[in-house]
């Protein structure tokens, strides 16, 4: 059976951090897999008979004190998480079917809500191994990505840095002073501490009254713009480019009768609800992954060929904008890593935002959790990578990335 190592840094400065890794077993018919406290031993739970079953093996992976380097193997993995918490353990559970019930940012009834825990995720099967870390449902734990080839070429996405939290939250409270949205509202805090900064689509789950109406009047000018203006949406796929104007109400465009009636604020942070739920039809998800993105970064009123002619610098300018996101690219080291679901959307050959790694013969993958406090060594690439090479987008569940084509098993504790 193939392997692959990844090795696990801890620089949190804490000594007591711990590793999960999570996902479905491709070459054991995607069985639900985790791996042991060794770092080696596989562990695929049994359905149980009742929900909220506790796992039947240890799989904390202890990563030692700070400054120090674990490594461990894994197996082929669809919808693989490396999940890191500090200063505690996670609880994991086992619903019937088996399904993994995973630690919730957004139930303060879940164990693990009051832990300092952050994840990224990754599949690795026989095309490639494919890595990214993610803020689209919250951010914590620094973490960043080094992605060695077996020629000795390496990818990095080097993340936020140390104490990137704080200075996430500080912006947070100053956005949130320029025009009450309630940006502050996204803010977990633990003993006077920060624990987390939430996305707008989480914090509308813990809160249905945030935000309720905030991208109203964008959205209606959006729509004033259309009723003269045409836009172009270049789908990236075999529509290529289809053309739009506002007509009876409704966005409507000139090809498989596809029409988007005024999308909420939900559906704009949530990129898969209302006018933005997922079709089935692959033209207008293309579309809609496209549209939505173009509404995160608020770049419809000045721009009417999406997503090409833009660049990253024209991104949240206008003032109602996600600044959730915004404040994310802002914050890390070189602006990458997912701060909505479609946030993998981009012009042709433009800069990726995603925050992704990913190679056809990787040798060695290593996660820092904790942020990056070295420079990044001379054999690594280029951090620009041009958007024609990342995975397009497809469409996903909920707060989940466009990028990787994986099922997720939640339980809600509520």
């Amino acid at each position: 059976m193939a392997t692959l190592n990844f090795a696990l840094v801890n620089t949190t400065g804490s000594n007591n951090v711990y590793a999960y890794i999570t996902g479905q077993a491709i070459d054991n018919n995607n069985a639900l897999f985790l791996l042991q406290a060794d770092g080696k031993t596989a562990y695929f739970p049994t359905s149980p008979s009742s929900t909220l079953t506790a796992l039947s093996q240890d799989c904390a992976i202890p990563l030692g004190a700070s400054g120090s380097t674990k490594t461990v193997t894994i197996p082929h993995i669809a919808g693989g998480r490396i999940w890191f918490v500090r200063d505690g353990k996670l609880t994991f559970y086992v619903n019937p079917g088996p399904a993994l019930v995973e630690p919730s940012s957004s139930n303060p009834s879940d164990p693990n809500y009051n832990l300092y825990w952050d994840f990224c995720e990754f599949t690795w099967n026989s095309a490639q191994l494919y890595v990214n870390i993610t803020d689209v449902d919250f951010v914590s734990l620094p973490i960043a990505l080094a992605l060695t080839n077996t020629s000795g070429v390496t990818q990095t996405v080097q993340g936020l840095p140390p104490g990137g939290l704080d200075t996430i939250c500080t912006a947070l409270r100053t956005q949130n002073s320029k025009d009450g949205a309630g940006w502050d509202k996204l803010i977990i805090s633990k003993n006077g501490a920060n624990l987390r900064a939430v996305s707008p689509n989480t914090g509308i789950t813990l809160n249905n009254s945030l935000f309720k109406s905030y991208y109203d009047a964008y959205v209606d000018q959006v729509w004033s713009k259309y009723a003269s203006d045409t836009l172009t949406v270049n789908t990236q796929a075999a529509a290529g480019d289809v053309t739009a104007t506002v007509s009876n109400g409704k966005l409507n465009f000139s090809t498989g009768n596809i029409s988007y009636n005024q999308p909420s604020t939900a559906d704009i942070f949530s990129n898969s609800s209302g006018a933005f739920a997922v079709s089935g039809d692959s033209t207008k998800d293309a579309i809609t992954a496209r549209l939505a993105a173009a509404f995160n970064r608020s770049t419809l009123l000045t721009n009417t060929k999406q997503p090409n002619g833009e660049v990253v610098s024209n991104y949240y300018q206008n003032s109602v904008t996600n600044h959730y996101a915004r404040i994310c690219h802002a914050t890390t080291i070189n602006g990458r890593g997912y701060a909505f679901p479609y946030d993998d959307v981009g012009p042709s050959g433009g800069t990726d935002q995603s925050g992704s790694v990913f190679d056809g013969s990787p040798k060695l993958l290593t996660v820092t959790v904790g942020g990056l406090t070295n420079a990044v060594s001379e054999n690594t690439v280029s951090e620009t990578v041009p958007q024609s090479s990342v995975p397009p987008p497809v469409p996903k569940k909920p707060s989940r990335l466009a990028g990787l084509k994986n099922v997720w098993h939640k339980f809600s504790h509520s």
